[in-house]
């Protein structure tokens, strides 16, 4: 069995120069670092600490850059490629990316990481010594975290989803903390390795806290405000829509609720944009002429 293993740091020495690059040695076993791979002040006499990894070929290949991420040594990277039948691709720092495989993805496509969404890693080998994307648990990511303080209620913060349960989302913040999103907290279910920006609702004892995605009442009567009167607009002023409509109705047309409506049409109403006559929603402008 192969002493070298892809994903780990070793010390080699020169064995041979050949016309692509160095054959540097453990004693027992070869392995190419490539010319691409060697800079200038590089000194063939000396130990070379190298990463080792497969190369475009599949051959056990060395490089003089030595990667945050690798076997036992976990990081942030970001997803760069994702190809359903395989997997993700993340960069680490090397000219080749590393698969994260599909049997270690969420089961719906929906849910996998995007380009440029962030995944903490570390490196694992199969059976064959190929290399892939091993990603972080429960235990590592708890190593990361930090006590949140209960000053943070209610305030905003941004986090990457590192786990996706029945119940809701796992993130850790940008600051350390870990976070629980409920699913009844959300308008729809974030993506492994996506970066959410949420309300925190909840210090717990142990120093994680509960998000939310929903926006505030105000922010959300403002959006709500503003899909009506770009509705208003869109039909020349007028709309088959009031505070009597059936709520069936505003919910096909608007999707919110009769009580998001009527208090977003309140809003537009106050600020005298909108007025109301015979169960029809006019623009006010538009009313006056």
């Amino acid at each position: 069995m192969s002493r070298l293993e892809a994903g780990t740091v070793v010390q080699l020495f020169e064995a041979r120069e050949v016309p692509f690059g160095y054959f540097l040695t453990d004693g027992e076993e070869d392995v190419l670092l490539h010319h691409t791979e060697v800079p200038d002040n590089f000194d063939p006499q000396e130990e070379q600490t190298v990463f080792l990894y497969q190369d475009h070929e599949g051959r056990l290949a060395a490089t003089l850059t030595i990667p945050e991420v690798r076997k036992g040594h976990f990081g942030w990277v970001e997803v760069v490629e994702v190809k359903e039948n395989l997997g993700v691709f993340i960069h680490i720092g090397l000219k080749k990316d590393i698969l994260v495989s599909k049997d270690d993805l969420p089961e719906l496509f929906r849910l996998w990481p995007a380009k440029g969404d962030k995944l903490y890693c570390s490196l694992k080998t199969d059976k064959k010594n190929r290399l892939f994307g091993k990603l972080a648990v429960e235990d590592d990511i708890r190593r990361l975290a930090k006590f949140a303080d209960k000053n943070l209620f209610n305030k905003n913060v941004k986090g990457t989803v590192y786990r996706l349960l029945l119940e809701g989302s796992n993130i850790i913040t940008e600051e350390g903390y870990l976070g629980f999103i409920h699913h009844s907290e959300r308008t729809r279910e974030p993506r492994l390795g996506q970066l959410v920006e949420g309300r925190v609702i909840g210090v717990k004892e142990d120093g994680s806290i509960n998000l939310s995605l929903l926006p505030r009442a105000h922010e959300a009567i403002d959006e709500d405000a503003e899909r009506i009167y770009s509705y208003l607009i869109s039909r020349g002023g007028n709309m088959p829509y009031g505070d009597k409509s059936q709520s069936e109705d505003i919910k096909g047309r608007f999707q919110m609720s009769k009580g998001s409506f009527k208090r977003a049409l309140g809003k537009l109403m106050k600020e005298r944009k909108v007025v109301q006559k015979d169960g029809w929603t006019h623009l006010a402008d538009h009313e006056k002429e």
